[in-house]
Protein backbone atom coordinates (compact mmCIF):
# COMPACT_ATOMS: atom_id res chain seq x y z
CA UNK A 1 0.00 0.00 0.00
CA UNK A 2 1.12 3.50 -0.72
CA UNK A 3 1.45 5.54 2.31
CA UNK A 4 -1.04 8.40 1.44
CA UNK A 5 0.42 10.61 4.45
CA UNK A 6 3.37 11.82 1.83
CA UNK A 7 1.80 10.26 -1.14
CA UNK A 8 3.54 11.81 -4.22
CA UNK A 9 2.80 10.62 -8.23
CA UNK A 10 4.25 13.43 -10.26
CA UNK A 11 4.44 12.76 -13.60
CA UNK A 12 5.56 16.13 -16.22
CA UNK A 13 5.04 15.86 -19.79
CA UNK A 14 8.07 18.04 -20.66
CA UNK A 15 7.39 20.38 -24.02
CA UNK A 16 3.87 19.14 -23.70
CA UNK A 17 1.16 21.42 -22.99
CA UNK A 18 -2.30 20.06 -21.29
CA UNK A 19 -3.16 16.70 -19.92
CA UNK A 20 -3.10 12.90 -21.01
CA UNK A 21 -3.51 9.90 -19.72
CA UNK A 22 -1.82 7.49 -20.89
CA UNK A 23 -2.47 3.49 -21.48
CA UNK A 24 -1.13 2.74 -18.00
CA UNK A 25 -3.85 5.06 -16.72
CA UNK A 26 -1.43 7.64 -15.82
CA UNK A 27 -1.92 11.31 -15.69
CA UNK A 28 0.77 13.11 -17.68
CA UNK A 29 0.80 16.92 -17.43
CA UNK A 30 2.50 19.80 -19.88
CA UNK A 31 5.46 21.63 -18.06
CA UNK A 32 4.76 24.85 -18.51
CA UNK A 33 3.75 25.78 -15.02
CA UNK A 34 7.37 24.27 -14.07
CA UNK A 35 9.43 26.05 -16.88
CA UNK A 36 7.86 29.37 -17.10
CA UNK A 37 9.58 31.37 -20.08
CA UNK A 38 12.29 28.59 -19.87
CA UNK A 39 13.88 26.49 -22.60
CA UNK A 40 12.35 25.94 -25.89
CA UNK A 41 9.59 23.42 -26.42
CA UNK A 42 10.03 21.16 -29.75
CA UNK A 43 8.82 18.03 -31.35
CA UNK A 44 10.34 15.14 -32.51
CA UNK A 45 10.64 14.43 -36.48
CA UNK A 46 7.74 12.50 -37.82
CA UNK A 47 10.15 9.87 -38.96
CA UNK A 48 11.65 9.51 -35.44
CA UNK A 49 8.07 9.20 -33.82
CA UNK A 50 8.02 6.19 -31.21
CA UNK A 51 4.36 4.78 -30.16
CA UNK A 52 4.78 6.71 -26.51
CA UNK A 53 3.02 10.12 -27.29
CA UNK A 54 4.65 11.65 -23.98
CA UNK A 55 8.01 10.90 -26.10
CA UNK A 56 6.53 13.06 -28.71
CA UNK A 57 7.61 16.44 -26.98
CA UNK A 58 10.77 17.66 -25.03
CA UNK A 59 11.92 20.76 -23.63
CA UNK A 60 15.44 22.13 -24.61
CA UNK A 61 17.99 24.46 -22.97
CA UNK A 62 20.00 26.39 -25.16
CA UNK A 63 21.07 29.24 -23.07
CA UNK A 64 24.30 29.93 -21.25
CA UNK A 65 22.59 29.23 -18.20
CA UNK A 66 24.70 27.07 -15.90
CA UNK A 67 21.67 24.61 -15.10
CA UNK A 68 17.90 24.38 -15.50
CA UNK A 69 16.03 22.72 -13.23
CA UNK A 70 12.60 21.08 -12.42
CA UNK A 71 11.36 21.88 -9.00
CA UNK A 72 8.62 19.64 -6.91
CA UNK A 73 7.25 20.09 -3.93
CA UNK A 74 7.31 17.10 -1.49
CA UNK A 75 7.85 16.78 2.30
CA UNK A 76 11.63 16.34 3.59
CA UNK A 77 11.77 12.68 4.79
CA UNK A 78 10.13 11.19 2.04
CA UNK A 79 11.68 8.64 -0.03
CA UNK A 80 10.98 8.99 -3.48
CA UNK A 81 11.50 7.50 -6.87
CA UNK A 82 12.64 9.81 -9.49
CA UNK A 83 12.58 9.30 -12.76
CA UNK A 84 14.08 11.42 -15.99
CA UNK A 85 13.49 10.17 -19.37
CA UNK A 86 15.05 11.61 -22.34
CA UNK A 87 14.49 11.02 -26.42
CA UNK A 88 16.47 12.87 -28.94
CA UNK A 89 14.14 12.01 -31.93
CA UNK A 90 16.07 14.42 -34.67
CA UNK A 91 14.09 17.29 -33.27
CA UNK A 92 16.76 19.62 -34.39
CA UNK A 93 17.34 17.39 -37.96
CA UNK A 94 20.81 17.25 -36.84
CA UNK A 95 21.32 13.82 -36.01
CA UNK A 96 23.49 14.38 -33.19
CA UNK A 97 22.13 13.20 -29.79
CA UNK A 98 23.61 15.69 -27.38
CA UNK A 99 25.14 14.31 -24.11
CA UNK A 100 25.09 16.45 -20.91
CA UNK A 101 25.12 16.05 -16.57
CA UNK A 102 22.10 15.62 -14.91
CA UNK A 103 21.81 15.89 -11.08
CA UNK A 104 19.61 15.87 -8.46
CA UNK A 105 18.90 17.91 -5.08
CA UNK A 106 22.61 19.61 -5.64
CA UNK A 107 23.51 16.18 -5.81
CA UNK A 108 25.55 14.87 -9.40
CA UNK A 109 23.75 11.70 -10.92
CA UNK A 110 24.34 10.41 -14.54
CA UNK A 111 26.20 11.75 -17.77
CA UNK A 112 23.33 11.55 -19.88
CA UNK A 113 23.92 9.85 -23.33
CA UNK A 114 21.26 10.10 -25.43
CA UNK A 115 20.46 8.34 -28.54
CA UNK A 116 18.79 8.62 -32.15
CA UNK A 117 17.66 4.99 -31.56
CA UNK A 118 15.44 4.71 -28.29
CA UNK A 119 14.25 6.75 -25.11
CA UNK A 120 17.34 6.78 -22.21
CA UNK A 121 15.69 6.88 -18.57
CA UNK A 122 17.63 7.39 -15.04
CA UNK A 123 16.07 6.86 -12.07
CA UNK A 124 16.95 7.28 -8.64
CA UNK A 125 15.66 6.24 -5.13
CA UNK A 126 16.44 8.68 -2.16
CA UNK A 127 14.87 10.18 0.92
CA UNK A 128 14.41 14.18 0.57
CA UNK A 129 16.48 15.70 3.02
CA UNK A 130 14.54 19.22 2.26
CA UNK A 131 11.49 20.40 1.40
CA UNK A 132 11.49 19.60 -2.47
CA UNK A 133 12.91 17.70 -5.19
CA UNK A 134 14.70 19.31 -7.73
CA UNK A 135 16.17 17.71 -11.01
CA UNK A 136 18.32 19.86 -12.82
CA UNK A 137 20.26 19.18 -16.57
CA UNK A 138 23.71 21.13 -17.27
CA UNK A 139 25.66 21.20 -20.46
CA UNK A 140 28.98 20.17 -20.58
CA UNK A 141 30.17 20.11 -24.10
CA UNK A 142 30.01 23.05 -26.98
CA UNK A 143 26.50 23.42 -28.79
CA UNK A 144 25.26 19.99 -27.18
CA UNK A 145 21.95 21.11 -25.30
CA UNK A 146 20.84 19.31 -22.75
CA UNK A 147 16.88 18.46 -22.51
CA UNK A 148 14.09 16.55 -21.30
CA UNK A 149 11.40 14.63 -22.64
CA UNK A 150 9.72 13.36 -19.23
CA UNK A 151 9.92 13.49 -15.32
CA UNK A 152 8.20 11.47 -12.96
CA UNK A 153 8.52 11.07 -9.03
CA UNK A 154 6.66 8.49 -7.12
CA UNK A 155 6.84 7.83 -3.20
CA UNK A 156 7.16 4.81 -1.30
CA UNK A 157 6.82 3.36 1.47
CA UNK A 158 9.54 4.44 4.60
CA UNK A 159 10.50 0.87 5.25
CA UNK A 160 11.41 -0.09 1.09
CA UNK A 161 14.99 0.15 0.32
CA UNK A 162 16.17 0.64 4.30
CA UNK A 163 19.02 -1.60 3.98
CA UNK A 164 21.26 1.98 2.29
CA UNK A 165 21.71 3.98 4.64
CA UNK A 166 19.46 7.81 4.30
CA UNK A 167 22.61 9.41 3.65
CA UNK A 168 22.97 7.67 -0.19
CA UNK A 169 20.79 7.61 -2.76
CA UNK A 170 20.61 4.24 -5.20
CA UNK A 171 20.54 4.68 -8.93
CA UNK A 172 18.60 1.83 -11.19
CA UNK A 173 21.21 -0.10 -13.61
CA UNK A 174 18.56 -2.84 -13.64
CA UNK A 175 14.75 -4.06 -12.78
CA UNK A 176 13.80 -7.54 -14.49
CA UNK A 177 10.64 -9.76 -14.32
CA UNK A 178 12.19 -12.73 -15.56
CA UNK A 179 10.09 -15.00 -17.87
CA UNK A 180 7.98 -12.06 -18.75
CA UNK A 181 6.42 -10.73 -21.96
CA UNK A 182 5.61 -7.57 -20.87
CA UNK A 183 6.74 -4.46 -19.11
CA UNK A 184 5.27 -4.76 -15.19
CA UNK A 185 4.15 -1.05 -14.08
CA UNK A 186 1.54 1.05 -13.15
CA UNK A 187 -0.93 0.22 -11.86
CA UNK A 188 0.41 -3.08 -11.83
CA UNK A 189 2.83 -2.11 -9.22
CA UNK A 190 1.21 0.79 -7.49
CA UNK A 191 4.49 2.59 -7.07
CA UNK A 192 5.02 2.80 -10.86
CA UNK A 193 8.76 1.03 -10.92
CA UNK A 194 9.21 -0.44 -14.34
CA UNK A 195 10.10 -4.14 -14.74
CA UNK A 196 11.21 -4.79 -18.02
CA UNK A 197 11.16 -8.44 -19.21
CA UNK A 198 14.25 -10.56 -18.72
CA UNK A 199 15.99 -12.50 -21.89
CA UNK A 200 16.31 -16.41 -21.04
CA UNK A 201 19.72 -17.50 -21.70
CA UNK A 202 20.83 -20.68 -22.03
CA UNK A 203 20.24 -23.52 -20.62
CA UNK A 204 17.62 -21.59 -18.97
CA UNK A 205 13.82 -22.41 -19.66
CA UNK A 206 10.29 -19.89 -18.13
CA UNK A 207 7.84 -21.48 -15.97
CA UNK A 208 4.58 -19.82 -15.25
CA UNK A 209 3.39 -19.63 -11.45
CA UNK A 210 0.54 -21.18 -11.06
CA UNK A 211 -1.09 -19.50 -7.62
CA UNK A 212 -3.82 -17.42 -7.88
CA UNK A 213 -2.84 -15.04 -5.57
CA UNK A 214 0.84 -14.15 -4.11
CA UNK A 215 1.13 -12.59 -1.27
CA UNK A 216 3.79 -9.59 -1.62
CA UNK A 217 4.04 -9.02 2.29
CA UNK A 218 8.42 -8.43 2.06
CA UNK A 219 9.97 -5.24 2.74
CA UNK A 220 10.05 -4.19 -0.86
CA UNK A 221 6.67 -4.78 -1.99
CA UNK A 222 7.52 -6.15 -5.42
CA UNK A 223 4.48 -6.33 -7.58
CA UNK A 224 2.41 -9.37 -8.00
CA UNK A 225 2.76 -9.25 -11.26
CA UNK A 226 6.30 -9.90 -11.38
CA UNK A 227 6.15 -13.19 -10.59
CA UNK A 228 3.68 -14.93 -13.07
CA UNK A 229 6.91 -16.08 -14.71
CA UNK A 230 10.38 -17.69 -13.84
CA UNK A 231 13.21 -19.07 -15.04
CA UNK A 232 14.64 -22.08 -14.30
CA UNK A 233 17.06 -24.83 -15.83
CA UNK A 234 16.39 -28.52 -16.48
CA UNK A 235 18.59 -30.26 -14.54
CA UNK A 236 19.61 -29.11 -10.79
CA UNK A 237 23.11 -30.02 -12.11
CA UNK A 238 22.62 -26.78 -13.91
CA UNK A 239 23.20 -23.19 -12.50
CA UNK A 240 21.20 -20.29 -12.74
CA UNK A 241 23.99 -17.42 -13.77
CA UNK A 242 23.35 -13.23 -14.05
CA UNK A 243 24.70 -10.36 -14.18
CA UNK A 244 27.71 -11.08 -16.68
CA UNK A 245 29.07 -7.59 -18.65
CA UNK A 246 26.15 -5.86 -16.49
CA UNK A 247 28.93 -3.97 -14.76
CA UNK A 248 31.57 -1.51 -15.90
CA UNK A 249 35.93 -2.25 -15.68
CA UNK A 250 36.12 0.23 -12.28
CA UNK A 251 34.63 -1.41 -9.19
CA UNK A 252 31.21 0.32 -8.32
CA UNK A 253 29.23 -0.22 -4.52
CA UNK A 254 26.07 -1.92 -5.36
CA UNK A 255 22.83 -2.94 -3.73
CA UNK A 256 20.68 -5.71 -5.25
CA UNK A 257 17.14 -7.40 -4.11
CA UNK A 258 16.38 -10.93 -5.76
CA UNK A 259 13.13 -12.42 -5.30
CA UNK A 260 11.37 -16.34 -5.41
CA UNK A 261 8.45 -17.34 -5.51
CA UNK A 262 7.61 -21.11 -6.20
CA UNK A 263 5.49 -21.54 -9.35
CA UNK A 264 3.72 -25.18 -8.31
CA UNK A 265 2.06 -26.80 -5.18
CA UNK A 266 5.34 -29.25 -4.38
CA UNK A 267 5.02 -32.71 -3.26
CA UNK A 268 7.29 -32.48 -0.01
CA UNK A 269 8.24 -36.47 0.17
CA UNK A 270 8.99 -35.93 -3.74
CA UNK A 271 9.61 -32.44 -4.69
CA UNK A 272 11.93 -30.19 -2.67
CA UNK A 273 13.51 -26.86 -3.97
CA UNK A 274 16.51 -25.34 -2.35
CA UNK A 275 19.54 -23.51 -3.45
CA UNK A 276 22.11 -21.17 -2.83
CA UNK A 277 23.29 -17.71 -4.38
CA UNK A 278 26.63 -16.65 -4.11
CA UNK A 279 28.60 -14.06 -6.14
CA UNK A 280 31.61 -14.63 -7.49
CA UNK A 281 31.40 -18.06 -5.82
CA UNK A 282 31.14 -16.50 -2.38
CA UNK A 283 27.41 -17.00 -0.62
CA UNK A 284 25.37 -14.44 -0.35
CA UNK A 285 23.73 -16.03 2.32
CA UNK A 286 24.55 -18.17 5.41
CA UNK A 287 20.62 -20.10 4.50
CA UNK A 288 19.62 -21.55 1.35
CA UNK A 289 16.76 -20.16 -0.23
CA UNK A 290 13.52 -22.18 -0.63
CA UNK A 291 10.81 -20.42 -2.10
CA UNK A 292 7.51 -20.80 -1.18
CA UNK A 293 4.29 -21.00 -3.69
CA UNK A 294 2.00 -18.27 -3.14
CA UNK A 295 4.19 -16.24 -1.65
CA UNK A 296 7.77 -14.35 -2.17
CA UNK A 297 11.58 -14.75 -0.59
CA UNK A 298 13.21 -11.58 -0.59
CA UNK A 299 17.02 -11.63 -0.95
CA UNK A 300 19.15 -8.68 -0.24
CA UNK A 301 22.75 -8.26 -1.43
CA UNK A 302 24.76 -5.35 -0.12
CA UNK A 303 27.98 -3.92 1.20
CA UNK A 304 29.64 -5.38 -2.16
CA UNK A 305 31.50 -3.98 -5.03
CA UNK A 306 30.91 -5.21 -8.27
CA UNK A 307 32.80 -4.56 -11.67
CA UNK A 308 32.69 -6.34 -15.39
CA UNK A 309 33.75 -9.82 -13.91
CA UNK A 310 31.04 -10.07 -11.30
CA UNK A 311 28.13 -12.72 -11.51
CA UNK A 312 25.84 -14.06 -9.55
CA UNK A 313 25.23 -18.05 -9.46
CA UNK A 314 22.21 -20.00 -8.88
CA UNK A 315 23.20 -23.82 -7.81
CA UNK A 316 20.86 -26.44 -6.33
CA UNK A 317 21.85 -27.85 -2.99
CA UNK A 318 22.57 -31.38 -2.77
CA UNK A 319 19.47 -32.69 -1.56
CA UNK A 320 17.27 -30.66 -3.49
CA UNK A 321 15.25 -32.43 -6.27
CA UNK A 322 14.34 -29.58 -8.37
CA UNK A 323 16.74 -26.91 -10.20
CA UNK A 324 17.01 -23.24 -8.84
CA UNK A 325 14.48 -20.57 -10.04
CA UNK A 326 14.48 -16.83 -9.79
CA UNK A 327 11.50 -14.51 -10.72
CA UNK A 328 12.83 -10.76 -10.31
CA UNK A 329 15.87 -8.85 -9.79
CA UNK A 330 16.97 -5.32 -9.06
CA UNK A 331 20.19 -3.80 -9.19
CA UNK A 332 21.50 -0.52 -8.29
CA UNK A 333 24.31 1.16 -7.43
CA UNK A 334 25.15 3.22 -4.51
CA UNK A 335 25.92 6.61 -4.84
CA UNK A 336 28.72 8.59 -3.08
CA UNK A 337 27.02 10.24 0.31
CA UNK A 338 24.37 13.03 -0.56
CA UNK A 339 25.44 16.83 0.31
CA UNK A 340 23.11 18.67 2.85
CA UNK A 341 22.84 20.99 0.43
CA UNK A 342 23.56 24.90 0.76
CA UNK A 343 23.14 26.32 4.25
CA UNK A 344 19.25 26.54 5.02
CA UNK A 345 19.33 30.12 5.93
CA UNK A 346 21.07 31.12 2.86
CA UNK A 347 18.72 29.00 0.98
CA UNK A 348 15.44 30.60 2.71
CA UNK A 349 17.18 34.06 1.95
CA UNK A 350 17.38 33.57 -2.00
CA UNK A 351 13.78 32.62 -1.86
CA UNK A 352 12.86 35.21 -0.50
CA UNK A 353 14.73 36.96 -2.98
CA UNK A 354 13.03 35.46 -5.61
CA UNK A 355 9.34 35.64 -4.57
CA UNK A 356 10.00 39.86 -4.47
CA UNK A 357 11.93 39.75 -7.98
CA UNK A 358 9.54 37.59 -10.41
CA UNK A 359 12.82 37.65 -13.17
CA UNK A 360 14.74 35.76 -10.46
CA UNK A 361 11.80 33.04 -9.94
CA UNK A 362 13.65 31.11 -13.06
CA UNK A 363 16.59 29.78 -11.00
CA UNK A 364 15.97 26.40 -9.52
CA UNK A 365 17.82 23.26 -7.73
CA UNK A 366 20.16 23.95 -5.19
CA UNK A 367 21.52 27.65 -5.41
CA UNK A 368 25.62 26.07 -4.73
CA UNK A 369 25.58 22.60 -5.67
CA UNK A 370 26.84 20.86 -7.08
CA UNK A 371 29.84 22.86 -7.97
CA UNK A 372 30.53 24.62 -10.30
CA UNK A 373 26.87 24.47 -11.14
CA UNK A 374 25.91 27.39 -8.96
CA UNK A 375 23.32 30.01 -9.57
CA UNK A 376 24.22 32.28 -12.49
CA UNK A 377 24.33 35.31 -10.14
CA UNK A 378 25.14 33.70 -6.54
CA UNK A 379 28.96 32.86 -5.42
CA UNK A 380 29.33 30.31 -2.70
CA UNK A 381 32.03 28.73 -0.14
CA UNK A 382 33.50 25.82 -0.69
CA UNK A 383 32.89 24.35 2.50
CA UNK A 384 30.86 21.19 2.43
CA UNK A 385 27.60 23.21 3.42
CA UNK A 386 28.23 26.13 1.42
CA UNK A 387 27.43 29.57 2.20
CA UNK A 388 26.54 32.53 -0.13
CA UNK A 389 29.36 34.53 -0.23
CA UNK A 390 28.81 37.44 -3.20
CA UNK A 391 25.50 38.40 -5.45
CA UNK A 392 25.34 39.95 -8.84
CA UNK A 393 22.52 41.47 -9.29
CA UNK A 394 23.72 43.80 -11.65
CA UNK A 395 20.98 45.10 -14.28
CA UNK A 396 18.04 43.21 -13.75
CA UNK A 397 15.41 45.67 -14.07
CA UNK A 398 14.82 45.08 -9.88
CA UNK A 399 12.95 47.73 -8.35
CA UNK A 400 11.27 48.79 -4.95
CA UNK A 401 13.14 49.07 -1.83
CA UNK A 402 16.55 47.08 -0.97
CA UNK A 403 15.50 43.86 0.42
CA UNK A 404 16.59 44.28 4.42
CA UNK A 405 16.98 40.46 4.88
CA UNK A 406 20.05 40.60 2.65
CA UNK A 407 22.05 41.82 5.20
CA UNK A 408 21.28 38.76 7.33
CA UNK A 409 23.92 36.69 5.60
CA UNK A 410 26.37 36.22 7.15
CA UNK A 411 28.95 35.32 4.57
CA UNK A 412 27.83 37.77 2.25
CA UNK A 413 31.06 39.63 1.11
CA UNK A 414 29.96 41.23 -2.15
CA UNK A 415 26.32 42.63 -3.70
CA UNK A 416 26.45 44.45 -6.69
CA UNK A 417 22.97 46.06 -7.13
CA UNK A 418 24.09 48.53 -9.85
CA UNK A 419 21.83 49.47 -12.73
CA UNK A 420 18.39 48.45 -11.26
CA UNK A 421 15.49 50.79 -10.67
CA UNK A 422 16.08 50.36 -6.67
CA UNK A 423 14.32 53.23 -4.65
CA UNK A 424 14.15 54.75 -0.79
CA UNK A 425 16.60 54.07 1.69
CA UNK A 426 19.67 51.53 2.01
CA UNK A 427 18.81 49.59 4.95
CA UNK A 428 21.37 49.64 8.01
CA UNK A 429 22.07 45.59 7.62
CA UNK A 430 23.74 46.93 4.30
CA UNK A 431 25.60 50.20 5.30
CA UNK A 432 26.66 49.79 8.69
CA UNK A 433 28.01 46.29 7.52
CA UNK A 434 31.84 46.77 7.28
CA UNK A 435 32.95 43.21 5.72
CA UNK A 436 30.12 44.01 2.73
CA UNK A 437 31.64 45.37 -0.51
CA UNK A 438 28.02 47.14 -1.27
CA UNK A 439 27.63 48.23 -5.09
CA UNK A 440 24.76 50.42 -5.93
CA UNK A 441 25.95 52.85 -8.38
CA UNK A 442 23.28 53.68 -11.41
CA UNK A 443 20.05 53.54 -8.94
CA UNK A 444 19.08 56.86 -9.46
CA UNK A 445 15.87 57.06 -6.50
CA UNK A 446 18.43 55.44 -3.70
CA UNK A 447 19.11 57.48 -0.65
CA UNK A 448 21.72 56.17 2.21
CA UNK A 449 19.84 57.59 5.47
CA UNK A 450 17.87 54.40 7.19
CA UNK A 451 14.99 57.66 8.26
CA UNK A 452 13.80 60.17 6.09
CA UNK A 453 16.39 60.83 3.11
CA UNK A 454 16.68 63.48 0.33
CA UNK A 455 15.56 62.44 -3.08
CA UNK A 456 16.01 62.96 -6.31
CA UNK A 457 13.36 64.85 -8.90
CA UNK A 458 10.50 62.87 -9.79
CA UNK A 459 10.52 60.98 -6.63
CA UNK A 460 9.76 62.73 -3.71
CA UNK A 461 7.52 60.96 -0.86
CA UNK A 462 7.36 64.48 1.00
CA UNK A 463 3.95 66.53 0.48
CA UNK A 464 6.46 69.98 2.05
CA UNK A 465 8.71 69.10 -0.58
CA UNK A 466 7.14 72.38 -3.13
CA UNK A 467 6.66 74.87 -0.09
CA UNK A 468 10.94 73.91 0.90
CA UNK A 469 11.32 74.64 -2.53
CA UNK A 470 9.76 77.95 -2.49
CA UNK A 471 11.18 79.44 0.71
CA UNK A 472 14.80 78.82 -0.13
CA UNK A 473 14.12 80.91 -3.31
CA UNK A 474 12.99 83.76 -1.71
CA UNK A 475 15.76 83.82 1.39
CA UNK A 476 17.66 86.80 -0.26
CA UNK A 477 14.74 89.07 -1.32
CA UNK A 478 13.29 88.71 1.96
CA UNK A 479 16.50 89.31 3.81
CA UNK A 480 17.29 92.07 1.55
CA UNK A 481 14.53 94.20 1.80
CA UNK A 482 14.27 94.20 6.09
CA UNK A 483 17.19 94.55 7.84
CA UNK A 484 20.19 96.31 8.22
CA UNK A 485 23.83 95.65 6.36
CA UNK A 486 25.47 93.83 8.82
CA UNK A 487 22.69 91.70 9.64
CA UNK A 488 22.10 90.55 5.98
CA UNK A 489 26.19 90.36 5.60
CA UNK A 490 25.51 87.11 8.35
CA UNK A 491 22.70 85.96 7.28
CA UNK A 492 24.70 85.55 3.44
CA UNK A 493 27.23 83.98 5.05
CA UNK A 494 24.84 81.39 7.17
CA UNK A 495 23.07 80.73 3.82
CA UNK A 496 26.37 79.67 2.20
CA UNK A 497 27.25 77.53 5.53
CA UNK A 498 23.71 75.27 4.99
CA UNK A 499 24.31 75.43 1.38
CA UNK A 500 27.37 74.21 1.43
CA UNK A 501 26.51 71.76 3.84
CA UNK A 502 23.05 70.51 1.70
CA UNK A 503 25.81 69.80 -1.34
CA UNK A 504 28.03 67.73 0.71
CA UNK A 505 25.19 65.46 1.75
CA UNK A 506 24.10 65.30 -1.45
CA UNK A 507 27.58 64.23 -2.97
CA UNK A 508 27.73 60.96 -0.58
CA UNK A 509 23.78 60.31 -1.75
CA UNK A 510 25.16 59.93 -5.11
CA UNK A 511 28.61 58.13 -4.32
CA UNK A 512 26.15 55.62 -2.99
CA UNK A 513 23.71 55.94 -5.88
CA UNK A 514 21.50 57.24 -3.12
CA UNK A 515 18.02 55.12 -2.37
CA UNK A 516 15.21 58.23 -2.89
CA UNK A 517 11.77 58.02 -1.93
CA UNK A 518 9.26 57.72 -4.34
CA UNK A 519 7.04 60.95 -6.37
CA UNK A 520 7.14 64.92 -5.94
CA UNK A 521 10.25 67.45 -6.75
CA UNK A 522 13.30 67.93 -5.51
CA UNK A 523 13.71 69.39 -2.29
CA UNK A 524 16.34 71.92 -1.40
CA UNK A 525 16.99 74.60 1.19
CA UNK A 526 17.03 75.00 5.24
CA UNK A 527 13.49 74.11 4.94
CA UNK A 528 14.39 70.53 3.89
CA UNK A 529 17.28 70.29 6.15
CA UNK A 530 14.71 71.21 9.49
CA UNK A 531 12.67 68.09 7.79
CA UNK A 532 15.30 65.67 7.51
CA UNK A 533 16.81 65.84 10.93
CA UNK A 534 20.38 64.78 12.26
CA UNK A 535 21.93 62.28 10.54
CA UNK A 536 23.48 59.50 13.48
CA UNK A 537 27.23 60.10 13.58
CA UNK A 538 27.30 55.83 13.44
CA UNK A 539 25.31 55.86 9.82
CA UNK A 540 27.42 58.69 8.79
CA UNK A 541 30.68 56.33 9.87
CA UNK A 542 29.22 53.06 8.47
CA UNK A 543 28.23 55.00 4.77
CA UNK A 544 32.01 56.58 5.00
CA UNK A 545 33.31 53.19 5.40
CA UNK A 546 31.55 52.14 2.43
CA UNK A 547 32.34 54.82 0.09
CA UNK A 548 35.86 54.19 0.75
CA UNK A 549 35.57 50.79 0.06
CA UNK A 550 33.84 50.99 -2.78
CA UNK A 551 36.33 53.39 -4.39
CA UNK A 552 39.24 51.65 -3.28
CA UNK A 553 38.36 48.80 -5.01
Amino acid sequence: MIDFQFSVFESIDCGGSGSYTDENIIVWTGDDEFMQNIGETKVVQSGNAVSDPVMSTLRVFSSTRKKNCYSIDVDKGVQVLVRASFYYGNYDKKSAPPSFDLHFNGNYWATVETSSEGVVYYEATYIVKDNGVSVCVAQTKPNQFPFMSALEVRSLDSHMYNHVDAEYALFLKSRTTYGAKDIVRFANDPYDRIWVPGAVGDGSTTVTNTAIAIDVSVPDNPPQAAFQNAITTSSTSQHIVLGNGLFPAKPVPIYVNMYFSEVSELDPSTQTRSFQVSVNDVPASQQAIVPQYGSVTELYIGNITASSNTSFTLAADSNSKLPPLINAMEVFYVSDPMTDGTNSKDVEGLASLQSQFDVLKEWGGDPCLPSPYTWDWVNCSTDATPRVTALDLNDNSLSESLPDFLGTLPSLKQLNLADNEFSGPIPTSLSNNKKLKLVVSGNPNLCVSGKSCETTTGSSTDTQSGSGTKKSSKLPAILGGTIPSFIVFWAIVGTVAVLHHRRKTAAISALHTGQGGGGGNRPNGTANANRMGKIGQAVINGIKVNIEEQINS
